[in-house]
Protein backbone atom coordinates (compact mmCIF):
# COMPACT_ATOMS: atom_id res chain seq x y z
CA UNK A 1 0.00 0.00 0.00
CA UNK A 2 1.36 3.33 -0.81
CA UNK A 3 1.88 5.85 1.55
CA UNK A 4 2.16 9.49 1.58
CA UNK A 5 5.05 11.16 4.29
CA UNK A 6 4.88 15.21 4.60
CA UNK A 7 7.98 16.32 6.07
CA UNK A 8 6.92 20.25 7.66
CA UNK A 9 8.85 22.91 10.22
CA UNK A 10 6.80 25.78 11.12
CA UNK A 11 10.24 28.24 10.40
CA UNK A 12 12.57 28.14 7.72
CA UNK A 13 16.34 27.29 7.67
CA UNK A 14 15.25 23.22 9.45
CA UNK A 15 16.72 21.46 6.92
CA UNK A 16 13.63 20.35 5.81
CA UNK A 17 14.38 19.79 1.91
CA UNK A 18 17.82 18.41 3.24
CA UNK A 19 15.84 15.84 5.27
CA UNK A 20 13.07 15.34 2.40
CA UNK A 21 15.75 14.25 0.07
CA UNK A 22 17.74 12.12 2.19
CA UNK A 23 14.77 10.19 3.46
CA UNK A 24 13.57 9.84 -0.29
CA UNK A 25 17.14 8.61 -1.35
CA UNK A 26 17.44 6.07 1.72
CA UNK A 27 13.96 4.69 0.67
CA UNK A 28 14.90 4.61 -3.51
CA UNK A 29 18.64 2.66 -1.85
CA UNK A 30 16.38 0.13 -0.46
CA UNK A 31 14.17 -0.57 -3.64
CA UNK A 32 10.68 1.82 -3.54
CA UNK A 33 9.57 3.79 -6.38
CA UNK A 34 9.34 7.28 -4.26
CA UNK A 35 7.93 10.38 -5.60
CA UNK A 36 9.35 14.16 -4.38
CA UNK A 37 6.82 17.10 -4.63
CA UNK A 38 8.03 20.55 -4.01
CA UNK A 39 5.56 22.32 -2.49
CA UNK A 40 7.42 25.24 -1.24
CA UNK A 41 6.21 27.21 -4.03
CA UNK A 42 7.45 30.77 -2.99
CA UNK A 43 11.29 29.75 -2.16
CA UNK A 44 11.60 26.31 -3.95
CA UNK A 45 14.58 24.37 -4.02
CA UNK A 46 15.02 20.45 -3.36
CA UNK A 47 16.09 20.22 -6.99
CA UNK A 48 19.29 21.38 -6.06
CA UNK A 49 19.92 18.59 -3.90
CA UNK A 50 19.33 16.08 -6.57
CA UNK A 51 21.42 17.69 -9.35
CA UNK A 52 19.06 18.89 -11.20
CA UNK A 53 19.03 22.05 -13.11
CA UNK A 54 16.61 24.11 -14.00
CA UNK A 55 17.29 24.45 -17.56
CA UNK A 56 15.79 20.54 -17.63
CA UNK A 57 12.83 21.53 -16.03
CA UNK A 58 10.27 21.06 -19.33
CA UNK A 59 7.50 21.42 -16.75
CA UNK A 60 6.87 21.92 -12.98
CA UNK A 61 4.55 22.07 -10.52
CA UNK A 62 3.10 25.35 -11.30
CA UNK A 63 2.42 24.55 -14.85
CA UNK A 64 0.05 21.27 -13.70
CA UNK A 65 -1.68 23.98 -11.42
CA UNK A 66 -1.99 26.26 -14.39
CA UNK A 67 -3.41 23.31 -16.12
CA UNK A 68 -0.94 23.48 -18.79
CA UNK A 69 0.06 19.79 -18.60
CA UNK A 70 -1.04 16.74 -16.48
CA UNK A 71 1.11 16.01 -13.06
CA UNK A 72 2.69 13.38 -14.60
CA UNK A 73 4.49 14.99 -17.02
CA UNK A 74 6.27 17.41 -13.93
CA UNK A 75 7.83 14.37 -12.39
CA UNK A 76 11.60 13.91 -13.76
CA UNK A 77 13.79 10.49 -12.82
CA UNK A 78 16.62 11.40 -11.21
CA UNK A 79 17.63 8.42 -9.81
CA UNK A 80 20.51 8.31 -12.39
CA UNK A 81 22.05 11.43 -10.46
CA UNK A 82 22.38 10.59 -7.01
CA UNK A 83 26.17 9.01 -7.76
CA UNK A 84 25.28 5.73 -5.97
CA UNK A 85 23.87 2.29 -6.77
CA UNK A 86 19.65 3.20 -6.92
CA UNK A 87 18.00 -0.13 -6.39
CA UNK A 88 14.59 1.85 -6.77
CA UNK A 89 13.59 4.75 -8.56
CA UNK A 90 13.26 8.88 -7.96
CA UNK A 91 10.94 10.99 -9.22
CA UNK A 92 11.14 14.17 -8.68
CA UNK A 93 8.36 16.85 -8.99
CA UNK A 94 9.63 20.10 -8.54
CA UNK A 95 8.33 23.68 -8.55
CA UNK A 96 9.52 26.48 -11.30
CA UNK A 97 12.25 28.66 -9.52
CA UNK A 98 11.48 31.52 -12.57
CA UNK A 99 10.92 35.09 -10.93
CA UNK A 100 8.12 35.48 -12.74
CA UNK A 101 6.08 32.34 -12.12
CA UNK A 102 7.02 32.19 -8.33
CA UNK A 103 5.15 35.91 -8.24
CA UNK A 104 2.12 34.90 -10.44
CA UNK A 105 1.68 32.24 -7.90
CA UNK A 106 2.01 34.37 -5.03
CA UNK A 107 -0.41 36.77 -6.72
CA UNK A 108 -2.89 34.83 -7.96
CA UNK A 109 -2.93 31.52 -5.49
CA UNK A 110 -4.08 28.56 -6.85
CA UNK A 111 -6.61 25.66 -6.75
CA UNK A 112 -5.55 23.83 -3.79
CA UNK A 113 -8.15 20.66 -4.29
CA UNK A 114 -6.32 20.01 -7.85
CA UNK A 115 -3.30 19.68 -5.89
CA UNK A 116 -4.94 17.14 -4.12
CA UNK A 117 -5.95 15.39 -6.94
CA UNK A 118 -2.42 15.62 -7.88
CA UNK A 119 -1.01 13.74 -5.38
CA UNK A 120 -3.21 10.99 -5.65
CA UNK A 121 -2.70 10.93 -9.77
CA UNK A 122 0.70 10.04 -8.89
CA UNK A 123 1.04 7.51 -6.44
CA UNK A 124 -1.24 5.85 -9.03
CA UNK A 125 0.05 6.53 -12.67
CA UNK A 126 3.69 6.00 -11.07
CA UNK A 127 2.80 2.96 -8.73
CA UNK A 128 4.55 5.09 -6.04
CA UNK A 129 4.97 2.95 -2.93
CA UNK A 130 6.15 6.52 -1.10
CA UNK A 131 5.73 10.42 -1.85
CA UNK A 132 7.46 12.39 -0.14
CA UNK A 133 5.58 15.70 0.08
CA UNK A 134 8.76 19.04 1.10
CA UNK A 135 6.08 21.70 2.63
CA UNK A 136 6.24 25.30 2.97
CA UNK A 137 7.24 26.34 6.62
CA UNK A 138 4.38 27.76 8.46
CA UNK A 139 0.52 26.79 8.35
CA UNK A 140 -1.48 27.64 4.84
CA UNK A 141 -3.92 26.33 2.88
CA UNK A 142 -1.69 23.81 1.35
CA UNK A 143 0.13 22.88 4.70
CA UNK A 144 -3.18 21.92 5.86
CA UNK A 145 -3.90 19.84 2.54
CA UNK A 146 -0.96 17.79 2.86
CA UNK A 147 -0.89 17.20 6.59
CA UNK A 148 -4.17 16.33 6.32
CA UNK A 149 -3.94 13.31 3.66
CA UNK A 150 -0.12 11.94 5.60
CA UNK A 151 -0.02 8.61 6.46
CA UNK A 152 3.14 9.94 8.07
CA UNK A 153 3.52 13.93 9.54
CA UNK A 154 7.63 14.46 9.83
CA UNK A 155 7.63 17.46 12.17
CA UNK A 156 11.41 18.89 12.07
CA UNK A 157 12.16 21.50 14.38
CA UNK A 158 15.83 22.70 15.75
CA UNK A 159 16.77 23.18 20.05
CA UNK A 160 15.67 27.09 19.94
CA UNK A 161 12.86 28.73 21.74
CA UNK A 162 10.63 29.89 18.34
CA UNK A 163 11.19 26.55 17.01
CA UNK A 164 9.85 25.22 19.86
CA UNK A 165 6.46 27.51 20.36
CA UNK A 166 5.75 27.76 16.65
CA UNK A 167 5.88 23.83 16.20
CA UNK A 168 3.65 23.81 19.36
CA UNK A 169 0.59 25.13 16.93
CA UNK A 170 2.06 22.45 14.09
CA UNK A 171 1.34 19.50 16.50
CA UNK A 172 -1.94 20.88 17.45
CA UNK A 173 -3.42 21.54 13.91
CA UNK A 174 -1.82 17.66 13.49
CA UNK A 175 -3.82 16.58 16.18
CA UNK A 176 -7.15 17.80 15.19
CA UNK A 177 -6.54 16.47 11.51
CA UNK A 178 -5.96 13.01 13.00
CA UNK A 179 -2.88 12.12 11.09
CA UNK A 180 -2.03 8.05 11.89
CA UNK A 181 1.27 8.57 12.50
CA UNK A 182 3.43 11.83 13.91
CA UNK A 183 7.46 11.97 14.21
CA UNK A 184 9.87 14.60 15.72
CA UNK A 185 12.82 15.30 14.34
CA UNK A 186 15.28 17.72 16.20
CA UNK A 187 17.71 18.65 13.96
CA UNK A 188 21.36 21.02 14.21
CA UNK A 189 21.65 19.97 17.43
CA UNK A 190 24.85 21.60 18.93
CA UNK A 191 27.28 19.24 20.44
CA UNK A 192 27.52 20.53 23.92
CA UNK A 193 23.99 19.61 24.47
CA UNK A 194 22.93 16.61 25.87
CA UNK A 195 20.85 14.62 23.17
CA UNK A 196 19.02 12.51 25.81
CA UNK A 197 17.63 15.54 27.49
CA UNK A 198 16.95 17.38 24.22
CA UNK A 199 14.95 14.38 23.07
CA UNK A 200 13.47 13.80 26.76
CA UNK A 201 12.40 17.37 26.58
CA UNK A 202 10.89 17.65 23.08
CA UNK A 203 8.90 14.55 24.14
CA UNK A 204 7.46 15.87 27.16
CA UNK A 205 6.59 18.82 25.50
CA UNK A 206 4.62 18.11 23.00
CA UNK A 207 3.46 13.82 23.90
CA UNK A 208 5.05 13.03 20.52
CA UNK A 209 7.78 10.28 19.51
CA UNK A 210 10.90 11.89 18.43
CA UNK A 211 12.28 9.75 15.34
CA UNK A 212 15.92 11.33 15.46
CA UNK A 213 18.18 13.92 17.29
CA UNK A 214 20.59 15.27 14.59
CA UNK A 215 23.75 16.84 15.63
CA UNK A 216 25.50 19.81 13.98
CA UNK A 217 27.85 18.63 11.30
CA UNK A 218 30.61 20.51 9.98
CA UNK A 219 30.41 18.11 6.84
CA UNK A 220 26.94 18.89 6.10
CA UNK A 221 27.49 22.43 6.03
CA UNK A 222 30.93 21.75 3.49
CA UNK A 223 28.14 19.61 1.59
CA UNK A 224 26.60 23.06 1.17
CA UNK A 225 23.52 21.18 -0.72
CA UNK A 226 25.21 19.81 -3.75
CA UNK A 227 24.61 16.46 -2.89
CA UNK A 228 22.68 13.49 -0.74
CA UNK A 229 24.89 13.49 2.87
CA UNK A 230 23.61 10.26 3.23
CA UNK A 231 24.67 8.77 0.24
CA UNK A 232 28.40 10.62 0.35
CA UNK A 233 28.42 9.56 4.11
CA UNK A 234 26.84 6.25 4.76
CA UNK A 235 28.52 5.63 8.05
CA UNK A 236 28.05 9.57 9.50
CA UNK A 237 25.82 9.22 13.04
CA UNK A 238 23.28 11.89 10.71
CA UNK A 239 23.04 9.26 8.13
CA UNK A 240 22.51 6.04 10.90
CA UNK A 241 19.85 8.11 12.73
CA UNK A 242 17.88 8.81 9.21
CA UNK A 243 17.88 5.30 8.44
CA UNK A 244 16.14 4.71 11.73
CA UNK A 245 13.83 7.48 10.66
CA UNK A 246 13.11 5.49 8.13
CA UNK A 247 12.56 2.09 8.88
CA UNK A 248 9.50 4.35 10.92
CA UNK A 249 8.58 5.68 7.96
CA UNK A 250 7.92 1.75 6.46
CA UNK A 251 6.10 0.41 9.40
Amino acid sequence: MSKIVSIHSFRGGTGKSNTTANLASLLAMEGFRVGVVDTDIASPGIHVLFNFDESEMVHSLNDYLWGKCSIKETAHDVSGRLGADIKGQIFLIPASIKAGEIARILREGYDVGLLNDGFRDLVKELKLDFLMIDTHPGLNEETLLSIAISNTLIIIMRPDQQDYQGTAVTVDVARKLDVPNMLMLVNKVPSVLDFDDVRERVEQTYSARVGAVLPHSDEMMVLASSGIFSLKYPDHPISKSLKAVVDEIKK
